[in-house]
């Protein structure tokens, strides 16, 4: 079994215990070596510090104070119920297989597949890189507001000069003091984020301290201008200590203008400046290449951070909310330094959180950026990120992305930018959650996560809750990212992409099938809803292709099967040689661009096989009703590969990547004269084995010289008008049986009708001939034609022909069905009988032609469309295998130089008058 593959071979063996490891370095940048970082190192500390970043020291008097204790408390509740639920995809997700590196974007896009995946991760990138740019901007305010020159208010140092210049100076200088860091490696990193941590959590420590350990005291607010640019009286907030009546004042909401700003607030502003502040669950996700353990330590780090900022942000509401009024809290944002111990440790705290907030996004946005290089999804423009150092650290997407930051940093303001990019997060984790939930309703039997406190339910209301979220916060930015994404998936889609990572579109497809396959039931079909279902059978490609499309447009939406028999017996053979053959015709199906399946077999004959690809094609309600055949004539094969634009291939017999050409996939057409792999014996037999089984037969002749544009699938009404001629009588048993009533020719209209639909044959005009007998008065039988075309809603031109004058002259009426055809009469007669009815056919087709270039001999000359398909009824074989070589003769007499030509036997009901 050497030739055997798996994805597990993709892994070895290593040591005495059995333990597989990656045999590549599992996709990490670097190889296995570059996975260092534990749980809290790697998970913990870098998504803490990302969710709190600057908020849980400026915005906590802003919330509470706007919104009130009671309906902060259900901001928070809402916001992290939000979290919580792409939380729990997360972790499903991370604990189903091996995490490598890009973090979100690896699991969105392994599990959508390139095109979402890739149009979602470039978004999760931009709002990183934005994400960073935001936070410097805020740690240069923060600077600037203690020891800014132009900073109003008495306490700091004075000393740093302002402007957008200046701005721009300070906001580059902290930019390559976090890009250094993370240039340098995750390692440093880590390091640094874990001082930060350390920093931050004895700064929130002294300030939880403070609120118990500091008395009541007044605390003057900043000089707010008056209406008139006259100075207001000094103004004092107060921090009242623990006090009941404080608390009670702050349960509810008091929204006023914000004094930064001058913009009145309301629920949804305030709601999404907390939002904004708690959008960072992914940041240790997007550490997933530099883990020991990714799978557990994504799912266990994050639900620790998440727990943990969830606790100190309800502590911080409840506090603020018993010791400052309402003033205080509206009015300064930064009151935490007025209340502290010592207040510069509060700013230390500001400093730290920007500080990691920026490192974080900046690290994150390079693990995603290099993950996307290496997939190669958007070409050479990602080139420069898929540079990484011997320690595997991918310092070119790190310097990728600085660049991106600094371009970024030149817009000065990013208030407005601030709400975008929270919008880019949430379309990130509602892509999470789709991911998630995509992979539960597939049912697929590997999708075995670890992690098992999440359902269908809360994947789907996660991304409600998203996506209600991003048009609450900012309906412009998030119908501009739902469009941005929009475009980049068919970019990435025109582009193509690796098809190896496992589509689960694939997958909930092949689950709704079968779920409606199911539910397709036989036994409720009705006439009114019939529709062709097609098998065709192929014996060489090359010399099919316009049949193959004529086909396609026949089907009505119906099914269509292409079916080939591989002829060979497998007792006799080392291995199936039907399996290799699929990847040749799936590509054939894709290059002609018809909406086929491919069945293939392997048998003694191709009668046999046939039967086989008759009973067993299709599942369920979905099964071939007709087959179609190529005609078995003497006819030279043509290699339509050679002159059909779409099967164009470079000389040398490759295709792009190295592939074979299509055109050395199958073999060359039959010489002419070579033996055939089917008798005329045997190409009867087939039609009437099909009969017998209650299929519909289409028997296809010289269909190579219909124009191209009918074969178009776009030309609408372009082409130039033509007839399809309809002959809906047994032209082989004239004035037997039912006439034009039967259900052999309204199956012969209906087929007809259905082509007529088609936008490459709307121009056609449909011709149906009624064939009059020489006693027969003319006008009658043509009114119950035009009275049952009526009812059935066909739209056509009828003609009536005088049927009768010739070799079937004598023929009593109530002769039984195939006396010609089963030999009752001479051979001598049942020819002539075949050339006088196609000497009508051709006569009628002259009419149209006018005789011009191309018509038949004796036209009458008037200029007029051409017949571009004829529509023949196809008499059944005759009940004697002996008579059927004289019955194939017959037919090619009937079919002779009539062009494209269709001979029809239908056997089931088709049509219907109701409603």
């Amino acid at each position: 079994m050497a030739s055997e593959n798996s994805p597990l071979l993709a892994y070895r063996l290593l040591g005495e215990e059995g333990v597989a490891f990656p045999a590549n370095g599992a996709g990490a940048p670097g190889g296995a070596s570059a996975r260092k970082l534990s749980t809290f190192l790697g998970v913990v500390v870098p998504t803490v510090l990302s969710m709190f970043s600057i908020v849980v020291f400026l915005r906590i008097g802003f919330v509470v104070g706007h919104a009130g204790l009671l309906q902060a408390l259900a901001m928070l509740l809402v916001a992290y119920f939000i979290l919580a639920l792409t939380v729990l995809s997360v972790c499903a997700i991370a604990t189903n297989g091996a995490v490598r590196g890009g973090g979100a974007y690896f699991m969105i896009s392994r599990t959508l597949g390139p095109e979402v995946g890739g149009s979602i991760g470039l978004m999760f990138y931009l709002a990183n890189v934005c994400g960073c740019a935001v936070s410097l901007l805020g740690l240069v305010e923060a600077v600037l507001d203690t020891f800014g020159a132009d900073a109003m208010g008495s306490g700091g140092l004075r000393v740093l000069p302002q402007g957008y210049g200046w701005s721009l100076l300070y906001g580059s200088l902290l930019l390559g003091l976090v890009g250094g860091v993370c240039t340098l490696g995750a390692g440093l990193y880590a390091r640094a984020s874990f001082l930060t941590f350390l920093l931050v959590s004895g700064s929130l420590a002294s300030v939880l301290v403070s609120f118990v350990a500091v008395g009541p005291r007044n605390i003057p607010l900043t000089p707010r201008p008056g209406p008139n640019g006259s100075s207001l009286p000094p103004q004092f907030g107060h921090f009242t200590g623990f006090n009941s009546s404080t608390l009670k004042a702050n349960l509810g909401a008091g929204y006023a203008k914000d004094y930064t700003t001058g913009a009145m607030m309301t629920f949804a502003s305030v709601f999404a400046v907390l939002f904004n502040g708690c959008t960072g669950i992914m940041a240790g996700a997007n550490m997933s290449g530099e883990l020991k353990d990714p799978s557990r330590a994504i799912p266990l780090g994050t639900i620790i951070a998440v727990a943990y900022t969830f606790f100190i942000y309800i502590l911080l509401f409840f506090l603020s909310s018993f010791t400052c009024d309402r003033t205080l809290l509206q009015e300064d944002y930064g009151f935490f330094r007025a209340i502290s111990l010592w207040p510069p440790l509060v700013l230390i705290g500001i400093y730290a959180t920007s500080l990691s907030a920026s490192m974080s996004s900046l690290i994150g946005a390079s693990r995603i950026l290099h993950a996307l290089a290496q997939d190669d999804l958007f070409g050479v423009i990602l080139a420069p990120a898929k540079v990484v150092s011997r320690g595997g650290n991918p310092w070119g997407a790190v310097l990728y992305s600085w660049a991106l930051v600094q371009l970024v940093l030149l817009a000065g303001k990013l208030n407005t930018l601030a709400a975008v990019v929270t919008v880019f997060y949430l379309v990130a984790y509602a892509a999470v959650d789709l991911s998630c939930l995509s992979l539960e309703w597939a049912s697929a039997p590997n999708f075995r996560p670890t992690f098992s406190l999440f359902s269908w339910h809360t994947c789907l209301l996660g991304v409600a809750s998203c996506l209600l979220m991003m048009f609450l916060i900012s309906p412009g930015a998030a119908g501009g990212s739902l469009l941005l994404m929009a475009l980049l998936s068919a970019l990435l889609t025109a582009r193509g992409g690796p098809s190896s990572w496992g589509y689960v579109s694939q997958a909930l497809l092949f689950h709704q099938v079968r779920k409606y396959l199911l539910r397709l039931d036989v036994r409720k079909d009705h006439v009114k809803f019939w529709r062709p279902q097609l098998l065709l059978l192929v014996g060489n490609p090359r010399g099919a292709l316009p049949l193959l499309r004529l086909a396609n447009q026949l089907k009505k939406g119906g099914l269509y099967v292409l079916g080939h028999v591989t002829l060979g017996d497998l007792d006799c053979l080392p291995s199936d040689p039907v399996q290799p053959q699929y990847g040749a015709w799936l590509s054939l199906v894709d290059r002609a661009q018809v909406k086929a399946f491919v069945d293939l077999t392997l048998s003694p004959s191709v009668r046999q096989g046939a039967q086989h690809l008759l009973r067993i094609s299709g599942l369920g309600g979905m099964k071939p009703n007709t087959l179609v055949l190529g005609f078995y004539d003497d006819a030279a094969p043509q290699d339509h590969f050679l002159t059909d634009p779409a099967f164009s291939e470079p000389a040398d017999g490759t295709q792009e990547g190295g592939t074979p050409a299509l055109s050395t996939l199958f073999p060359p057409p039959r010489a002419p004269g070579s033996p055939r792999a089917l008798t005329p014996q045997d190409y009867v037999a087939t039609v009437a084995d099909a009969l017998k089984m209650n299929k519909n037969v289409v028997l296809a002749r010289a269909c190579g010289a219909l124009p191209p544009e009918r074969l178009s699938r776009g030309s609408g009404g372009t082409s130039q008008p033509h007839h399809v001629d309809v002959w809906p009588l047994n032209l082989l048993r004239p004035r037997g049986g039912p006439g034009y009533v039967d259900v052999c020719g309204l199956f012969l209209l209906q087929m007809a009708t259905i082509l007529g639909m088609v936008p490459a044959w709307h121009s056609a005009r449909l011709r149906i001939f009624l064939c009059l007998g020489p006693r027969e008065a003319p006008g009658a039988a043509e009114g119950r034609l035009r009275a049952l075309l009526s009812q059935l809603r066909i739209r056509a031109e009828v003609q009536e022909v005088v049927w009768g004058e010739g070799a079937g002259s004598q023929e009593p009426e109530e002769e039984e069905e195939g006396d010609f055809v089963n030999g009752r009469r001479g051979d001598a007669e049942a020819e002539a009988l075949a050339c006088s009815a196609n000497a009508l056919i051709r006569a009628q087709q002259g009419r149209g032609r006018g005789g011009g270039p191309g018509g038949p001999e004796g036209g009458d000359g008037v200029e007029g469309p051409a017949t571009a398909l004829t529509f023949l009824y196809l008499p059944r074989p005759p009940a004697d295998a002996a008579r059927y070589p004289r019955y194939l003769a017959l037919l090619e007499m009937l079919s002779r130089d009539l062009g494209p030509t269709l001979l029809i036997h239908g056997v089931t009901p088709v049509t219907c008058t109701d409603l």
